[in-house]
């Protein structure tokens, strides 16, 4: 016998199931295209990958890469003869500080390896927004020690703070370059990704420093700017390094690469003693 009760609630129970069936489809859809555009897309930052090996990009002959304690020992006899499309890797950036406060564990070995086996190097300091850039810069400069023929003092930027002016932020920002720059008499390096980039440090102000640019998974550098660097993979593989690396090329000849190198040496003085550090300490 047909009972129209029966089929009215068998026919709202359908369609609460198609609802919420609905509703789990587009969450699920929602947080794939998410997933994707953050952090698997071609200016993604940091992730492994996933489109199959990296690829490198044609016209660069310059290649080095960029270390900290995450590639754990490395083999430097083994990574000294590694060939990057048949090229030799150059030049190893290595992360020397963080914060005012944290030493890479590391950077020492690293950068006393690195010079030793015939890299141009270079030391990079991982901005945190937990300090200023006054405590950032000192505590770089009291850590690290840059030689003749060394690559200029590095600034690497991937943040910002939620509750910062965009202009307050990047004043920070200058502030520490502006004063690695007076000790050193040459302009450090600002490393950041493409996205980033675009975003918070597109200011006339930044022009005349040599910029190194992270855009993984794609053919040729988007940014239209000049710029000496390109990171372009963080899923590289070498011998002498357990597990992936970050790959680089540089935007010109040998030649120029030693032309942008540190011509003289400054001694770093501590900031609120004024003493020197043992150089012991710093290689």
């Amino acid at each position: 016998m047909f009972d129209p009760h029966l089929t009215n609630h068998l026919l709202r129970r359908n369609r609460y199931k198609l609802r919420w069936w609905l509703v789990g489809c587009g969450v699920v859809i929602l947080y794939v295209w998410a997933f994707n555009y953050f952090f698997v897309s071609p200016t993604g930052f940091r992730w492994r990958a996933l489109y199959g090996d990296p690829k490198y990009p044609s016209g660069y002959e310059i290649h080095g890469i960029d270390i900290s304690h995450y590639q754990g020992d490395i083999d430097w006899d083994r990574l000294r003869n590694a060939m990057i499309e048949r090229c030799p890797v150059r030049f190893v950036m290595i992360k020397s500080t963080e914060g005012a406060a944290i030493v890479d564990s590391m950077f020492k070995t690293n950068f006393y390896e690195a010079r030793e086996h015939g890299f141009v190097r270079g030391a990079y300091h991982f901005w945190s927004n937990k300090s200023d850039a006054r405590q950032q810069a000192y505590f770089f400069l009291n850590n690290v020690r840059l030689d003749e023929g060394d690559l200029p003092p590095i600034l690497d930027v991937e943040n910002i703070p939620p509750d910062v002016d965009i202009e307050d932020f990047q004043r920070e920002i200058l502030t520490w370059m502006h004063i690695v720059e007076d000790r050193y008499h040459t302009k450090p390096i600002l490393y950041t990704y493409y996205r980033f980039k675009e975003q918070y440090l597109s200011d006339s102000r930044f022009d005349d420093y040599p910029y190194w640019i992270a855009h993984y998974y794609v053919d040729k550098m988007e940014y239209k700017g000049q710029w000496k660097f390109w990171q372009h993979t963080d899923a590289g593989k070498l011998p002498g390094i357990k597990g992936y690396v970050d790959l680089n090329v540089y935007n010109g000849s040998y030649y120029d690469l030693r032309r942008l190198t540190i011509r003289k040496t400054v001694a770093p003085v501590d900031s609120v003693s004024g003493s020197t550090p043992d150089s012991t300490s710093l290689h």
